[in-house]
Parts: C-alpha cells; structure tokens; sequence
C-alpha cells in the first residue's frame, strides 16, 4: 500500500517551502517549551501510518509529567499548562509534525494518526481508515475534530479514502485555516482533549 504520487507531490511542495517560513516560529516555540517544561522539547510517540505501519510522530510538548501516588500520569486537563493551552488551541503543538510529512510518514490532510494500541478496537470498517496516510488535519477535523463522537469521527474518515481527490484536500486545509482561527472543536466537552477509544460505545477518560 503506497501513498498516491499526485497526492506525496501536492505535499511536499509546499510542505518544504512552509518548513523554512516557520521556522523562525518553530525555534521560538521550542524554546518556550525548553523554558516552561525543560527537556525534552518535543513529544515524541508510535502512530500507525499507512496500512497500519507505525512511525515516530512529533509534536511540541504541552503538558507536564505529573503523576498521581501510584504513579499513573494524571488526566490531560490536569497536566496542560498555563502556556500549553494556546498552542494546544491554536494547533501550533502540531507544527513538528511538518517533520513527519516531509519524509513521507504523513500527509497534510488525511485521518489523524491515532494511538497504536486502539488497532485491534477498530470494527473492519473504521480500520480502513488506514487506507490513506495519516494527515495533520483532515476531514473529520473540519466537521467537528474532538467536539464529536468517536463513531462520527471515523465515518468521517472513511468517508474521505472513498472520496479523496486533491480539490478535496484543498478545500480541508482552507477550511481548517477558518477552524484553527475561531478555535472551534479543540476538546470535548468536559476533557482537554478526547476520550480514550475503548471500541464503539466502550469510550473512558484518557489518562
């Protein structure tokens, strides 16, 4: 399973050439963090990309380490800083990721790479949703992101491997533009992020 051309061409072009533009951005935030949380600067954690296939994905750290007396990590709403949440709102967290799609691992738009340990959760057809690279925003993310139901999510997903095409991801990523500036969608109602997908209507609290 291999990522369409037309599709790895539409990426890295522009990918490259914002790569440098941000730059500047980048640094600045990444000293941020290096002030704020210290070392590392960057969350590092296994997705699975392309059929399944796992790889390193990058973001800015946001939250802290903090853990409770038995020393399980403490629910995200508890550990997002003071200065995590603006880029947690503003998705500027995510801009390590520009990383991941210039050497291939993502794509600018597509599913959102999940965790590795919901792949045996998937029924058979939300796992299609592997079927197409990941993406640093997507379909799903422009009609609702953490603000819906899991289930919603990724009909949403599946819908976009069935009906890909690059106007479509045009429109997704001048659609996330507007999403990202009226910061809509960031969290579910109640959680910093999301709940933890359990399988469908099995969902708890991400910790």
């Amino acid at each position: 399973m291999k990522m369409p051309l037309s599709k790895r061409f539409f990426d890295l072009l522009p990918t490259s050439a914002g790569f440098i533009g941000v730059l500047p951005l980048l640094l600045f935030l990444a000293m941020a963090v290096r002030w704020t949380l210290g070392a590392p600067v960057f969350f590092v954690q296994e997705r699975p990309g392309l059929g399944g296939r796992p790889f390193r994905m990058f973001r800015f750290r946001t939250m802290t380490d903090e853990r409770d007396v038995e020393g399980n990590l403490l629910p995200d709403e508890k550990r997002l800083t003071r200065l995590g949440r603006i880029p947690r709102s503003t998705s500027l967290d995510e801009l390590p990721e520009l990383l991941n799609v210039i050497k291939g691992e993502m794509s600018l738009v597509g599913p959102r790479p999940l965790l590795m340990r919901y792949m045996d959760r998937y029924t058979p057809k939300q796992a299609r949703r592997h079927e197409m690279p990941p993406g640093g925003t997507g379909w799903a993310q422009v009609n609702g992101r953490n603000a819906i139901s899991w289930e919603e999510k990724f009909e949403l997903d599946v819908w976009y491997v069935d009906h890909w095409s690059p106007w479509l991801d045009v429109k997704i990523l001048a659609l996330t533009l507007l999403k990202v500036l009226k910061r809509e969608g960031i969290s579910q109602e109640g959680q910093a992020t999301m709940r933890e997908f359990m399988g469908s209507d099995r969902s708890v609290v991400h910790t």
